[in-house]
Parts: structure tokens; sequence; C-alpha cells
């Protein structure tokens, strides 16, 4: 197995990044997302929400992982993470990168999840027979959390499994093409590895066994706090988008909107955001989110890592990693 060298010199080099940041004069902010993961933020940022409330022209850049978008975070080049997977954060942070969250952007149990060749037909009965096997994890995120925690549920031996580092696009092309045999992803990568193949657990069983996975929006500890009322504006549009697909009258108007900034046909986007959740504010401020229940989440979160060998060691506390001043400052505007 070779994936512990892997994340940690990715982790390391964000560490190395994050120490050459510095401040950059604000006439334009650069915004971190993922293609095929449709979200309500994306009907202001196809109508040019966020530019007119910021005051300012704002840059959108697409990554196919949430540790993609740690480094580019830690070179300066982007601001904000919309949508970046608990755990890359989670190994950046350990790391040594001053990264913070400033909202939670999304819950989604069964938008991330690892899926089995089906000419394998193996399933949570016989999964046993993984023992062997090739398997595409995209390292550091969020679904390399929960193929580590279904793997210690099942008692797989990592050391068992040959392990590869791929994006969720790759590995769906690596699982339709028979070169792997098992591969984990979220988004529009998860969709197309289902076509060859079947989850072990689903959403429900992951919950159950207190596999959560959730999404945060996050941005570099300095820029929030030199620019505290563009985050707070920035998460005001978020919210408002939230909140107005939660109420559910406009949703016919806003879906055909962000399905095409996502990438992908309306029915797919209906499909995916019908599983997801877009928390309030005052339930991101509750206690079950930002007011500890992440914080919490985060430190179990690393000492899985610590215990798969995936980083070198895990903080004290991650409560200095969570910064709720915007968030409350947005419900005020």
């Amino acid at each position: 197995m070779t994936f512990r060298k892997t994340l940690t010199s990715a982790a390391a080099t964000v560490a190395l990044l994050a120490g050459t940041t510095s401040a950059m004069a604000l006439d334009e902010v650069t915004v971190a997302y993922f293609m095929e993961w449709p979200m309500p933020f994306q009907y202001a940022k196809a109508n040019g929400t966020f530019d007119e409330a910021l005051g300012m022209k704002v840059n959108w850049v697409a990554f196919d992982t949430g540790t993609a978008m740690s480094a580019a975070m830690a070179a300066g080049d982007v601001h904000f993470a919309v949508s970046q997977g608990l755990p890359p954060f989670v190994v950046a942070t350990s790391a040594g990168q001053d990264l913070q969250i400033i909202d939670v952007a999304v819950s989604y149990s069964d938008n991330d999840n690892c899926v089995v060749r089906s000419d394998l037909d193996i399933t949570k009965d016989n999964v046993a027979d993984l023992a062997g096997k090739k398997v595409a994890v995209p390292l550091g995120t969020a679904a390399h959390y929960g193929f580590l925690k279904q793997m210690a549920h099942f008692n797989i031996d990592l050391a068992s499994l040959e392990i590869v580092d791929m994006a969720p696009p790759d590995g769906a092309a690596a699982i339709a093409q028979g070169s792997i045999d098992m591969a984990c992803g979220y988004g529009g990568g998860l969709n197309r590895m289902k076509e060859h193949g079947n989850v072990l657990l689903t959403g429900a069983e992951k919950e159950a066994l207190g596999i959560l996975v959730f999404d945060v929006t996050s941005s570099p500890a300095s820029f929030v706090a030199e620019n505290p009322d563009v985050v707070a504006s920035f998460l005001k549009v978020v919210a408002d988008s939230n909140a107005m697909w939660n109420e559910g009258s406009k949703k016919a108007e806003m879906l055909p909107v962000i399905a095409k900034d996502a990438g992908i046909d309306e029915a797919t986007a209906e499909k995916d955001m019908s599983t997801f959740v877009f928390p309030s504010v005052e339930e991101q401020l509750s206690a079950k989110w930002l007011g500890g229940g992440a914080q919490e989440f985060m430190q179990g979160v690393a000492e899985v890592f610590v215990s798969a060998g995936s980083i070198p060691a895990a903080l004290p506390s991650y409560d200095a990693t969570v910064n709720t001043a915007p968030l409350t400052a947005a419900q005020g505007l």
C-alpha cells in the first residue's frame, strides 16, 4: 500500500505554500467549486448576484478534489472554496495550513460512496472477497474518509488492497474500463461509477455507523481577517440562495439554471439535489454544526487518518479552524 507517502507529501506541500501566501489587493476574488455538483449558489453565480453584492469581479474556477482546492488557497490563487469536503480541510489544517471553515455548504450521505464493479458480485454480505482487489480512491477527500471507515467496519485489512489515488472522474472511467475493481467518489463521478457497479452501504447505513458526509465553505484565515465585509457579503448571497431553494416555490426557475451551470442535465441535477441538505444559517450556528459538532467530528476524522498512516498527526483541537463571525455578520445584512 503506497497512499501514505502521497498524502503526506501533499500535506507537506500545502503547509510550505501556506507560509508563502500574502495578501492581495482586492479588486476581484476567485472562488473554487465543483462541476457536476449542483447547488443553489449557482443560480446566483449565473445571474451575477455575487459580483453585484461584493462590488467586484468574482472569478469561478472548477476543481476535481478538495485537496486541490487547499493547494490553490495555499498558493494564494483562491479566496473561497465552496463545498470543500471536510476531510481534505482536516488534512490541510493538520499539516499547518491556516484555513478556516466559514459555513456548512451541504450534507450528502448518499452522494459520496464506494462502488464495486458489477461482475465481481461483491456485496456487504461477501465483502471479504475484496482482499487483493484494486481500489481507486481520491486521497485526502470525504470519499477517502468514508472508504477508510467502511473498510474498518468490514474488517478489511488495507494492506490487502492495492489503493491508487484517482479523482472521481478518473475512477469512474477506470471502473468502466475494468482496470480497477472498486472506485470511491462523489457527484458526477459517483453517478457514472454506479452505471458499472453497486455500493456496499447506503447513505442511511453509513450514517448509522457514524459516517457523516458534509462539505464546508473554507477560506484562508488571513483573507477572512483582512476582508470581513467581503466574506460576510459572500456568505449572505450563499445563504439567500439556499433559503430560496429550501423554501421551494422557485425551484422550477432555479433548477435549469443550476443544472446548466453544473454541466449536467436537469433530471440529474434534480435527483442529486433531492438527497442534498442545505442547512439554514441558524442551523449552521447551532451546536450540531459550527457550534461544536463540526469541531468534534473533525477530531474524529483526523484520528482515522492518523490511524491509517495518511497524516502524521492531528491537531490538539480544531476549534480555531472554525470562524462563525462572518456567518453571524451575514445574518444582519
